[in-house]
């Protein structure tokens, strides 16, 4: 089974076991209507009692955890939906877990780096990519102006960089 992440355990909230998510999907309410999670890397399941939201933040309670003794240990952890409940995104939207580490090419076939991490900017986000020896970093804005074609399966971004975006 195939997994995707959808928050992080920052911290616990009060001593009934509720717990702190930092969200990492664009659509907070998508707690909403999860039935269950998985927890860290052993993927702990955990069924959602209770969601609340407060200033960007998602409160979850899971019937599993009734104290913040039993909770605790999975502060930092992720959570995680397996791939038959995540959600279905719109045409050239994509997960950010699958981009990063794909291999990053110009237009004419020559090797750029390894996307590193994307940077979520207000107006666009922008892409981190390592070259590959990782002595250089390139900031690329994710628009279509530079970013030419994006495939998942292959693992593979071809780009067209302006001059002097690459050096």
């Amino acid at each position: 089974m195939n997994y995707t992440i959808v928050g992080k355990i920052i911290n616990t909230h009060g001593i009934k076991g509720e717990v702190k998510i930092y969200p990492l999907t664009d659509n907070n309410n998508r707690f909403d209507f999860l039935k269950q999670v998985y927890i860290g890397e052993n993927k702990i399941l955990a069924n959602i009692e209770n969601v609340k939201h407060h200033k960007g933040i998602v409160v979850l309670k899971f019937k599993e955890f009734n104290n913040i003794n039993e909770i605790l240990k999975y502060k930092d952890s992720y959570i995680f939906v397996d791939d038959e409940n995540r959600i279905i995104l719109p045409e050239n939207h994509y997960f950010i877990h699958d981009l990063i580490g794909c291999s990053v090419v110009d237009t004419k076939g020559n090797s750029i780096g390894i996307l590193k991490d994307i940077l979520q900017g207000y107006a666009n986000d922008v892409y981190l990519i390592n070259n590959n020896d990782k002595s250089n970093e390139y900031l690329i804005p994710a628009v279509k102006e530079f970013i030419k074609e994006i495939n998942v399966d292959d693992k593979l971004i071809v780009i067209d960089p302006i001059e002097g975006m690459i050096e």
